[in-house]
């Protein structure tokens, strides 16, 4: 089973989303600090609903209690970034991959997806509006819903045919 990964996360109600998201698919999720809330915040809650009993929750210190972690248990790191060029969809995930999605506001340290087996992304339409804005990322709990269940539909296998 994959296991999520939110690096030094910022915002409590997109953490809150994706452990609703990692308790309905029985996925681990894995919290590096420093965080930007404390735990125990209400908004985090509110968005975990009454789902966090369900949650396989793990908390790691620093970045390099997490990697510590992963060595020991093994798996590759797959990073997800917006400046990476590799397409998600173009990526064969195994069932051990560890999902490294970083903070809100700067993405994960550029030392960490140099050290990712893969560094993917999720491609998005390119054009601006005349005033010059445009997307530059997804909301990172739509971001973690998006690649881990890609990953969990790629370990099911193929779909079988005919009905």
């Amino acid at each position: 089973m994959p296991r999520v990964v939110l690096v030094h996360p910022e915002i409590p109600p997109n953490t809150g989303n994706v452990a609703r998201t990692c308790a309905a698919t029985g996925t681990e999720l894995h919290l590096v600090e420093p965080l930007g809330f404390e735990i125990s915040d209400r908004q985090l809650r509110r968005a975990g609903l009454d789902y966090w009993p369900l949650v396989d929750l793990h908390r790691h210190r620093s970045l390099e209690s997490f990697l510590n972690v992963r060595r020991s248990l093994g798996g590759r790191l797959v990073a997800l970034s917006a400046r990476a060029r590799q397409d998600y969809t173009e990526f064969r995930f195994q069932p051990h991959d560890w999902l490294l999605f970083g903070c809100e506001s700067v993405g994960l340290p550029e030392a960490l997806q140099e050290q990712a087996d893969a560094c993917l992304t999720i491609p998005m339409r390119l054009s601006s509006t005349p005033e010059g804005v445009s997307v530059r990322s997804l909301n990172l709990s739509v971001s973690v819903g998006v690649v881990l269940f890609e990953t969990l539909r790629q370990a099911k296998g193929p779909a079988p045919q005919g009905v």
